[in-house]
């Protein structure tokens, strides 16, 4: 029979015979995607056809349960695999969960194989793991185990997209690990359409997990992302998986993180600190200092903050510059910070303090490739703000965290007791906060006596007000 072309949506899987800008069944915008669809023959099963529907029967015994009373339940024991890999860990949930299927996302060339690398070193001393590569040769992969120091003896490569030959090596091998690098190489024969497709994504991610989970076996996925930053292919892959990774940096620099968008067994709030060098990834237990190190003394625009990664606060340093603009238009800019909370922050400021920005072009960032999603990063923005548009250095040793409401004010912050101690940890003499926060702090009289000064935050005003006294120690 011929083959027809189709159109898929990646996001619900709506066919069309032609191309749509929008989805009618999900209303999802320039989703959709060309694939080649052949009707299957109506031909007899033979061969690697009736193995197949032989494992579906398979399934489908092992899917017939019996409806059983809640209360008497007894929930499953799931056995972590720790990595020894500290920050995958943390963001795993305490790490590997048998039987589970992990998706790990990421730029090219951001360091997903290199950490599955590192991590089969580390596991193929007392775990059989078999690395599939769809994208590189035995000797890529061979050469970079050799500068990684991954020689494990239990480590098992195969160099194939097949999905039928994969499922022959991984009965030959009955490894306790998969590893798929990546998911848009592969492709299955009992599907038409050309691999990386919405059809070939989905049928052989469900097989493969499947297949793994019936032996009790970890199952981790890489896919590729999109020109728009999310994962190609269809969208029921992630819902398919039991955690989602997002491998997230910048190529020209050398710090990477890892966060959990997804995690059935675990928090999707904890992410991994990694830094790459010329012996892969290295963790970063303490990222408040890494992120910290370098930082000016006595340039204005640059404060810092405690924010918190799940469980992990973490200090990171906001810098802002305000210069004037001849254009009619000003330049708003901000990579870290959500662009419409700088909005927010510029309208607040100008309308409370009558502070000029209307007339200045306006650039933030946030140092080390942290994005700060926290509200509780308002202060410290603000007093970066003004900092650089009177050109007045907030001191060095003051730290700010507050939210900001449009009428002015700063309101109280979660895990206010976390964020103190971290910033008394690194030294932080001077910690700016609202004022209600500062009853929530228990050990605030022992660190009173230790040197620290809590600075109440009410309004703009008080942050007003803390960069004229740092101006006034300036002039004396």
């Amino acid at each position: 029979m011929k083959a027809k072309k189709i159109f898929v949506c990646s996001e619900c899987d709506y066919q069309s015979a032609k191309w749509l800008g929008r989805c009618p069944e999900c209303g999802a915008w320039n989703t959709f995607s060309e694939e080649t669809y052949a009707a299957p023959s109506p031909k007899p099963l033979s061969g690697r056809t009736a193995a197949a529907e032989a494992k579906r029967q398979v399934f489908s015994e092992r899917e017939r349960d019996e409806a059983v009373k809640f209360r008497d339940f007894s929930p499953p024991e799931y056995m972590r695999i720790s990595t020894n890999i500290g920050e995958l860990d943390r963001v795993l949930g305490g790490g590997l969960v048998t039987g589970s299927a992990v998706l790990l996302s990421g730029e090219p060339g951001i360091g997903k194989s290199t950490l599955l690398m590192q991590l089969c070193g580390i596991l193929g001393e007392r775990e059989t793991i078999l690395y599939v590569s769809g994208e590189e040769s035995k000797g890529q992969l061979k050469m970079r185990a050799d500068r990684l120091g991954a020689d494990a003896e239990n480590l098992y490569v195969l160099t194939a997209t097949c999905l039928s030959h994969i499922v022959e090596e991984y009965n030959k091998v009955k490894p306790d690990i998969v590893i798929i690098d990546s998911i848009q190489t592969m492709y299955s024969e009992n599907c038409p359409s050309t691999q990386g497709s919405v059809s070939q994504v989905r049928e052989c991610s469900q097989a493969i997990i499947e297949l793994a989970k019936y032996d009790s076996a970890s199952v981790i996925i890489v896919g590729h992302v999109n020109k728009e930053g999310g994962i190609a292919g269809p969208k029921v892959l992630e819902h398919m998986v039991d955690a989602v990774l997002y491998f997230e940096g910048d190529r020209r620099q050398s710090h990477r993180i890892v966060r959990a968008i997804k995690n059935r067994y675990g928090s999707t709030n904890e992410i991994g600190v990694f830094e790459m060098t010329e012996d892969g990834l290295r963790e970063v237990p303490n990222p408040s200092a890494m992120l910290l190190e370098g930082r000016p003394v006595g340039v204005s625009g640059s404060c810092a903050v405690c924010t918190m990664e799940g469980s992990r606060p973490i200090i990171a340093e906001i810098q802002a510059l305000v210069t004037p603009t001849s254009f009619p238009s000003p330049r708003r800019t901000a990579n870290g910070v959500e662009y419409n909370r700088m909005y927010m922050l510029l309208a607040v400021l100008e309308k409370r303090l009558g502070l000029k920005f209307s007339a200045c072009d306006v650039y933030m960032n946030v140092i080390g490739g942290l994005r700060l999603d926290d509200t509780a990063a308002d202060a410290a923005a603000c007093l970066a703000l003004i900092s650089s548009l009177r050109d007045v250095p907030v001191p060095p040793d003051v730290i700010a965290f507050g939210e900001l409401g449009l009428s002015g004010e700063f309101r109280s912050v979660s895990n206010i007791e976390q964020r103190v101690n971290e910033a008394h940890r690194l030294g932080f003499t001077k910690i700016a906060l609202p004022g209600r926060s500062l009853a929530a702090v228990k050990n605030a009289e022992l660190l009173a006596e230790d040197g620290t000064e809590f600075i109440p935050l009410g309004g703009i005003y008080d942050a007003l007000r803390l960069l004229a006294m740092g101006e006034q120690k300036n002039e004396q």
